[in-house]
């Protein structure tokens, strides 16, 4: 499957990370399943698109938005502060890790 490691590589990749952190990216960003199902059941959504983004207090975020099958942003209208049921979802506000990492796993030890 596209996109698919193992979990072998995920724990490679994630310890080296650790050992070698950006000091101020989160080790980890947890999103709720439903937000995330909605932005990919938008019509037309073919992928998902991460953006890195700095909040006010200069911690950095991910936005994450559906993508079309020519490569677009699904975005809002731009008249509009948040999508209606299907046009533009962009999610934010995940929950980072520290402090919120969940029960240690290969991932997370």
């Amino acid at each position: 499957m596209l996109h698919q490691i193992s979990l072998e590589k995920a724990v490679e990749l994630t310890q080296r990370y650790r050992e070698n952190p950006v000091t101020d990216l989160p080790l980890a960003e947890t999103f709720e399943a439903a937000p995330v199902t909605a932005l990919l059941a938008q019509t037309g959504c073919a992928s998902m698109r991460i953006y890195a983004g700095r909040k006010e207090d200069q911690s950095l975020c991910s936005i994450l938005v559906g993508v079309d099958a020519e490569g677009h942003d699904i975005l809002p209208l731009p008249d509009e502060q948040l999508a209606s049921d299907d046009d533009g979802i962009i999610l934010e506000d995940a929950f980072k890790c520290p402090p919120v990492c969940g029960e240690p796993s290969p991932l997370n030890p």
